[in-house]
């Protein structure tokens, strides 16, 4: 029997993460899996040593990381009273990198993760997490498109 117990969700702490998030739930709960909950914080010292005054690029990353956290709290104080079996991950750095390391750290048998996050000119720039996760995944990969869900 297929046993999945360990469940990447990596999350953009976005309504369309929202929307995801019951299917994660569900089939967490059908085959009692551990659901890591991922944010990676976009790492501002790839944008070089600029000259920010006040507060420095380092405070700027502290700052941006610990609203994630406060931000991935509120998820799970508000989404997952029905989780009891959950990991919150923040990071920094590149989204499809990170996703792909806590894959291989964590020993994470599937993955669920939405098809859509930045939109627009921000896509043209950063390219689609989902498509370079998809295809460098070493596990199985569940995207969900969240603009088709009801």
């Amino acid at each position: 029997m297929l046993e999945i117990k360990k469940i990447l969700f990596p999350l953009d702490l976005t309504e369309n993460s929202s929307k995801i998030l019951p299917y994660v739930l569900s089939i967490s709960e059908k085959y009692n899996s551990l659901v890591y909950l991922l944010h990676v914080v976009q790492d501002l010292n790839r944008w070089g040593k600029l000259y920010v005054p006040h507060p420095s690029m380092d405070n700027l990353q502290k700052e941006a990381n610990e609203a994630a956290r406060n931000a991935m709290d509120t998820v799970c104080e508000n989404q997952l009273q029905s989780c009891p079996n959950f990991q919150k991950i923040v990071v920094s750095g590149d989204a499809a990198d990170e996703i792909l390391k806590v894959i291989e750290s964590e020993d994470i048998d599937l993955l669920i993760m939405g098809t859509h996050g930045r939109k627009g000119l921000e896509h043209v720039i950063f390219g689609s997490v989902a498509e370079k996760v998809v295809k460098k995944s070493p596990v199985p990969v569940l995207s969900i498109n969240p603009y088709k869900l009801k």
